[in-house]
């Protein structure tokens, strides 16, 4: 498979500093290799002989079983690490593991965990050891979660044109993203991938999830395409797609919420409330969803309204795509 514009990344750790053409090309590479999941074999050679080491020192089952299953369909060797069973118990530090990875001929190394800034760290250290090896960030703390990110613009890009999924698709396009926004790694990835597409970006949730300053300081960047909302009308009216955010029950022992009934009350996404949205809204959630919480269940099944089954099937194109691209790039 050719690359169909020159890559440079070694390392994707976020997604602050993607370029639209950095955009395109991961949007044209996972439309490309989506037909692989659909084909008899559902694996082509492009990572045959290359290790992938799926670090995940913080639990996520959807999202390892996705880099899992794109690294097999690549052809791809797999080594996954747990941390219960893991020397970690036994005083080993973080970069000490990645090491050992490193020993055991880990070409990529796919990381997740629950403190910001460790996947940049031990891409620090790969480099400082002049290894080769390649970090894709799979989620730190509340930082960013690129291939989520990217798993989403992809999804939105493909239900406006299935064929040719392209960034200028949502120029102008009004999307809201509802809920735990100040906690959530997703909504920060996506707020810069969709305002680099041209969307207009309409932030609604609760005071307590989404203060005045959390907008102002990405704003900056952002060229006036953000929106914040302490109601939710004012995000839903006549926007074209919603997104709606697992609402972290932890956050009810920080007081940071009355109760989950209020919640759905004042934020929940509702066949009523989508009577705001264009005729043709279409609905996302990065999942695992709390039924009748974030959303409703007749919302969440309609198969004319919802993409949240086909974000699961972009997450395996657009992993595949992003480890085909760093895993085959001579830097």
């Amino acid at each position: 498979m050719t690359k169909l514009n020159k890559w440079t990344k070694h390392h994707i750790l976020s997604l602050a500093d993607f370029t639209p053409s950095e955009y395109e090309t991961v949007l044209q590479t996972a439309a490309s290799l989506r037909s692989v999941l659909f084909s008899r074999t559902k694996k082509v050679p492009t990572l045959q002989g290359k290790i992938v080491a799926n670090l995940f020192f913080e639990p996520s089952t959807r999202t390892r079983s996705s880099f899992e299953l794109a690294a097999k369909s690549l052809s791809a060797d797999i080594l996954n690490f747990a941390p219960g069973s893991s020397s970690l118990s036994k005083g080993e530090t973080i970069l000490d593991t990645a090491k050992t990875y490193l020993s055991m001929g880990a070409n990529v190394m796919v990381i997740r965990h629950q403190q910001a800034g460790v996947p940049e760290a031990i891409a620090a250290e790969m480099d400082k050891l002049n290894s080769g090896v390649s970090i894709l960030n799979a989620g730190d703390g509340l930082h960013q979660h690129p291939s989520q990110g990217l798993l989403d613009l992809f999804t939105m890009c493909s239900a406006l044109d299935e064929q040719n999924p392209r960034l200028e698709l949502l120029k102008g396009k009004k999307i809201a993203i509802v809920g735990d926004i100040l906690h959530s790694r997703v909504a920060r990835s996506n707020i810069y991938s969709l305002t680099a597409a041209g969307a207009e970006v309409h932030l609604a949730g609760p005071p307590t999830l989404l203060p005045q300053l959390f907008g102002e300081i990405l704003d900056r960047n952002q060229g006036g395409k953000l929106f914040l909302h302490w109601q939710i009308e004012p995000a839903l009216e006549n926007a074209d797609l919603v997104m709606t955010l697992r609402l972290q029950k932890e956050r009810m022992s920080d007081y940071l919420l009355p109760s989950l009934r209020e919640y759905h009350q004042n934020y929940g996404i509702t066949r009523k409330r989508l009577q705001l949205c264009k005729e043709d809204v279409k609905i996302l959630h990065p999942g695992p969803v709390n039924r009748g919480v974030e959303i409703s269940s007749d919302v969440m099944d309609d198969p004319e309204m919802s993409l949240i089954s086909e974000q699961v099937t972009s997450g395996v194109a657009i992993r595949m795509a992003l480890l085909y691209l760093i895993g085959t790039t001579k830097l």
